[in-house]
């Protein structure tokens, strides 16, 4: 039962990521990073399809094996989350106390992303 949840929540990833690669506001990277997560859990040969896979597999490899985070996905990511915290302001106005908790979350993550190297020669 373990291993079935474990496919199908790697394919609902699988999916969400192909449609991120396809609209710019919706990021892909990482729905592909949880796929092969959850394929290494449920089907060893879904894993290595996706880690060898030229376009995808790098960056999964990047993270797995370094942390890495490019830059132009810092970028994206960066911007989507002031994007986030924006929209959200404008179309809620919620209280000062609601503001201040989304905003130091937002900027926890922000934070996360922002200090990951951007390649793997970054440490050295």
């Amino acid at each position: 039962m373990r291993r079935a949840t474990y496919k199908v929540l790697g394919f609902c990833c699988l999916a969400v990521g192909a449609v991120g690669a396809v609209l710019p506001v919706l990021p892909s990277t990482i729905f592909f990073i949880l796929a092969a997560a959850c394929f290494a859990r449920s089907s060893p040969k879904l894993e290595a399809r996706m880690l060898s896979h030229p376009t995808i597999g790098p960056p999964i490899k990047a993270w797995r094996d370094h942390g890495v985070i490019p830059v132009r996905a810092k970028i994206f990511a960066l911007a989507g989350m002031t994007a986030g915290f924006i929209l959200f302001f404008w179309l809620t106005s919620p209280p000062v106390w609601l503001l201040g908790v989304v905003g130091l979350v937002i900027a926890a993550c922000a934070g996360f992303v922002a200090s990951r190297p951007s390649s793997i020669n970054a440490g050295e």
